[in-house]
């Protein structure tokens, strides 16, 4: 992975502010109070442990679940630690749209690529906690592929990197 871009707080909660008003997702102050960033980034490591856990019982589909919360929770904790509570879900895929498109913009096309990439592994995981399709090799492979993610996300987006 390359070394860790510095992108100034004002440009991410500028990334963050723009994908809520995509999301038409309003601040709600009296359900905000309990959301915070460091409770979005501990939910996102305790679906990380999860994931691994379900997988080790031989639960696929509950694995492939906590593989789409690790995602989830962790655009939340990002969102969240430049001030930008998620109340939809359309707004986890707007924040990371814009994320991706700031990375993209500093020139680390890759981790814009690998982003998307990733979103896109943890709704397909998402689904197959529906439809127990999806063979354990490739619930691994995507697990592996959204915690690098995750990490990405918290090295590049977090001040001082991962919380």
């Amino acid at each position: 992975m390359p070394p860790a871009l510095a992108y100034p707080h004002a440009d991410i909660a500028a990334a963050v502010a723009r994908a809520l008003r995509n999301a038409n997702d309003r601040p709600d102050p009296a359900a905000d109070a309990d959301r915070s960033a460091l409770k979005y980034a501990a939910l996102s490591e305790n679906f990380r442990t999860g994931a691994w856990q379900r997988l080790d019982d031989g639960d696929l589909q509950q694995a492939s679940n906590k593989v789409w919360g690790l995602v989830a929770e962790t655009i939340k904790a990002v969102s969240a630690q430049h001030g930008g509570i998620i109340h939809k879900r359309r707004s986890i895929i707007e924040v990371l749209a814009q994320l991706s498109q700031l990375a993209e913009a500093a020139g680390d096309a890759d981790a814009a690529r690998q982003l998307v990439s990733a979103f896109a592994t943890a709704r397909d995981l998402h689904i197959n906690f529906y439809e127990d399709e999806i063979p354990e090799y490739f619930v691994i492979k995507g697990l592996l592929e959204c915690e690098e993610m995750s990490q990405r996300m918290f090295t590049r987006f977090w001040p001082d990197g991962a919380p």
